[in-house]
């Protein structure tokens, strides 16, 4: 049990989703996760796992196969996911994120034709819009779709792509006209599509069970049926499914970040040093309060920001600001906790380095930090005085 965690869940529906999600976390995740990471091997075997106990789809309706659950619910059940293997709980926050798109900004025939596959799992998504020279700048891609026999062919490079190289299925923004974000359509693109080759796995310091890779498009034909919403309008279906997917990050962090606290507490209570437990030195009591503070903190304002969503209030702000600070707040608290641990928290013998490790990317995926701190900073300058 997370230590100083007390959730407040709306229904007892939800209770029992958590406690669900709890107990797979701690038999099913938790003895895996170090030997998997270090093979670097992609836990398929356990999204089937969370796919048939319908943990893939929360927050989508039930009538595509969804759990129809709040997000305020949804992003509890990926923090518990994630302080038992932050891997898989990336891998259900893009998998969502790539539901994103259809399911806001899609037809009723493209909601019926691709949700129900990706809300049970039998098809697992992937999300492309950054590109090696358009990452934070995303309004510049170049990755075409040129108009070819009533349908789209496509040609570029897409980077950065988690779950690239095996996902079934791709939403790909690429560039129908002009300059700018105004010229970029959204696409639902099979990861099997004749001309779509993913390119090696990256070799990253942290999250090695989650690949991620570039995707080489080379006249890729997409039917017109598979372009989501209208052309010009994939740059704000994207920035829209962002938003949504910066709370999935945020719970993921506040998750990792729990998970290295909770280790650090458990050595601190353990560890004697001159006769006594190093708990009760001040400056390692200090450092442990600092870290339940920033993460009790960071999680209050990633449900500020999900309960906004569910009342289908404005959110993006707030996403940004939980963005920045459960993100923050995961380096920092992964950092202390190595720390406390001294010599043993370098080693792999204990998980806290790689705590740290998988904590850096996450200041940097769903839009880096400083674009998240210039969101914030470009709504307190048009805010009304």
């Amino acid at each position: 049990m997370p230590l100083l965690v007390d959730r407040h869940l709306p229904t007892p529906e939800a209770r029992a989703l958590l406690a669900l999600t709890r107990e797979i976390a701690r038999d099913e995740l938790a003895p895996r996760a170090a030997e998997a990471e270090e093979a670097g091997r992609f836990p398929a075997d356990v999204v089937r796992l969370l796919a048939g106990v319908g943990l893939l789809g929360l927050p989508y309706p039930e009538e595509y196969g969804g759990g129809g659950q709040p997000y305020e619910v949804y992003l509890q059940v990926l923090e518990e996911l994630a302080t038992a293997w932050a891997t898989v709980a990336l891998t259900v926050s893009v998998h969502g994120l790539s539901c994103y798109p259809v399911m806001n900004h899609g037809s009723p025939q493209q909601r019926q034709r691709w949700l129900p596959g990706m809300l049970s799992g039998e098809v697992l998504g992937g999300y492309a819009l950054s590109e090696p020279h358009a990452g934070s700048d995303a309004a510049a891609l170049t990755t075409r779709a040129d108009r070819d026999d009533g349908g789209y062919r496509l040609t570029g490079t897409k980077a950065w792509v988690t779950h690239g190289g095996v996902a079934s299925t791709y939403a790909v923004m690429a560039r129908t006209s002009g300059t700018g974000a105004r010229g970029i359509s959204c696409f639902m693109v099979p990861g099997d599509a004749a001309g779509l080759v993913p390119g090696a796995p990256e070799r990253k310091m942290g999250f090695t069970g989650s690949p991620t890779a570039a995707l080489h498009l080379d006249g890729v034909a997409v039917p017109a049926e598979d372009r989501v919403g209208e052309e010009g309008e994939g740059f704000r279906i994207a920035m829209a499914a962002l938003d949504a997917g910066r709370l999935g990050i945020s719970a993921v962090a506040v998750g990792l970040a729990q998970a290295a606290m909770d280790e650090a507490v458990a050595y601190a209570r353990q560890r004697e040093a001159f006769g006594r437990a190093i708990m009760d030195f001040q400056g390692v009591s200090f450092s442990l309060a600092d870290m339940a503070t920033g993460i009790a903190a960071a999680r209050a304002l990633y449900l500020d920001a999900a309960r906004r969503h569910d009342r289908g209030e404005p959110f993006s702000t707030q996403a940004s600001m939980a963005k920045v600070l459960a993100t923050d707040v995961a380096m920092r608290v992964t950092t202390d906790a190595v720390g406390v641990l001294g010599g043993y928290g370098y080693v792999r013998d204990y998980p806290v380095e790689r705590y740290l490790r998988e904590a850096k990317v996450l200041q940097i995926v769903e839009g880096t930090n400083q674009i998240q701190r210039m969101v914030v900073g470009r709504a307190l300058s048009t805010a009304a005085r």
